[in-house]
């Protein structure tokens, strides 16, 4: 097997699997809460909802600090590898304070914007979730930064263990804490569970060998500069997966013009495609921290491994694009939907495979642009991509559910053109500033 493949699957399989244990915890928890009633649903939602918007400011800390750390594991640099610590703990306890802070201050009109502005029976609820869950953001955003410590040393598979331990209690927590104390227990679960997940991870840090090393090793640079290096290199990401998450906001928003039952067939199939997308992302994952760590090993090294996260990403997308164009009424059917859904859902399976085959290319790509400092150029073609995609699934909404994967298979392609271009053409990004070590 090619050395560069060979790595990806190592670094991507244990990334995968924490995702997935991240989403059936959440399921599950969900099917906890229902027997609270429709109300409770909806204020978990909410929340859960806010949670993942606050994940990409959590990205500039987190995968900033990635980069970093790989970036000088890469070239054998402790002190650079000291300074990423430095520049990520600091922008954590910059940014933090903020947002727990200004959530806390504006959970009852954050609760009403996101429910529509009703007072119905879901709008305490909400607020007495985010009374719990806002505070408990501290502890999440530390979770992401210790996961970006461990990733960028090349570890993946303890963040994955630290996740199935998170999960794992959640779930055991839930039942009893829900019962006891309604929508409050189910945050208080969450947040008690990803403090011992978080104990955990920052024990795993202290042994680590390469971060450990990296505690003795002499400042470089200022604190200030750490954390200006930190914050440039993963505000693109973090602008990215932020475009992105507002593009499916705004996409909803375009396939409730054509009706309630598309709306529930496509809330549906995006979330059985969930189990697709989120390997694509664990290829990405991969393909920045491998690219990072090879940094400096020359172009041709940088394309190799662009060539192989696109096979590797390319070859999941269109197995996924097989099994559920064959699978779709088995699955639809396993959410319960009715007919009317059912067949609007299974249509829409079926005529989104090459958008996601087109998918799985662009995002696995996007990751040799992350670990090579291309970030800032990646963005571009997302905010162009997302433009275009919403534009068309807008123009084409007359043809339905299939009028939607159009738009987005065209949008898709657009930009794997795009990146296609800029990836052939453009050189390694060199890091911004300079580095500790040569600074010292």
């Amino acid at each position: 097997m090619n050395a560069h493949r060979k790595q990806l699957l190592l670094l991507a399989g244990p990334v995968y699997l924490s995702l997935l244990a991240s989403v059936a915890a959440g399921i599950i928890n969900t099917v906890w809460v229902a027997r609270l009633g429709s109300p409770a649903v909806a204020a978990v939602a909410v929340a859960t909802n806010t949670e993942n918007v606050l994940l990409g400011i959590a990205l500039v800390f987190g995968s900033g600090t990635t980069v970093l750390v790989a970036h000088a594991r890469g070239a054998h640099d402790p002190v650079a590898v000291r300074a990423a610590m430095r520049g990520g703990w600091a922008l954590w306890a910059l940014v933090t304070p903020l947002v727990v802070a200004g959530g806390l201050l504006g959970r009852e009109p954050l609760a009403r914007l996101v429910l529509g502005g009703a007072d119905s029976a879901a709008l305490p609820l909400a607020v007495a979730y985010f009374t719990l869950s806002l505070p408990g953001m501290a502890v999440f955003f530390a979770q992401q930064l210790v996961d970006g410590l461990l990733k960028g040393t090349g570890d993946t598979r303890t963040p994955l263990r630290l996740a199935l331990l998170s999960n794992g209690l959640i779930l055991a927590l839930d039942p009893l804490f829900i019962h006891l104390y309604g929508v409050r227990g189910a945050a208080a679960a969450t947040v008690l569970s990803r403090s011992v997940a978080l104990g955990a991870g920052l024990l795993a840090v202290r042994r680590n060998a390469l971060l450990r090393e990296a505690r003795e090793a002499e400042t470089g640079e200022s604190l200030a500069v750490s954390l200006r290096r930190t914050l440039s290199t993963g505000l693109p990401m973090s602008a990215d997966f932020t475009v992105r998450q507002t593009g499916a906001l705004v996409l909803v928003a375009i396939v409730a013009r054509l009706g309630v039952t598309s709306v529930a067939a496509y809330a549906i199939a995006y979330k059985v495609m969930y189990v697709a997308t989120m390997a694509f992302y664990a290829v990405r994952q991969a393909a920045a921290i491998h690219t990072a760590h090879t940094r400096g090993a020359g172009e041709d090294e940088r394309r190799a491994i662009g060539r192989q996260a696109v096979l590797v990403s390319g070859a999941l997308g269109l197995s996924a694009a097989v099994l559920l164009a064959a699978g779709a009424p088995w699955l639809m059917a396993a959410f319960g939907s009715g007919p009317g859904v059912a067949g609007e859902g299974v249509l829409f399976l079926r005529c989104v495979g090459p958008c996601l085959l087109l998918m799985a290319c662009l995002v696995a790509l996007g990751g040799v642009f992350e670990g090579s400092g291309g970030a800032s150029a990646l963005l571009r073609v997302t905010v162009l991509g997302t433009a275009v995609q919403l534009a068309l699934a807008y123009g084409l909404t007359g043809l339905g559910l299939p009028g939607v994967c159009l738009a987005l298979g065209l949008a898709t392609a657009v930009q794997c053109g795009l990146a296609g271009v800029l990836f052939r053409r453009a050189p390694a990004q060199e890091e911004t500033g300079v580095s500790p070590a040569r600074a010292g």
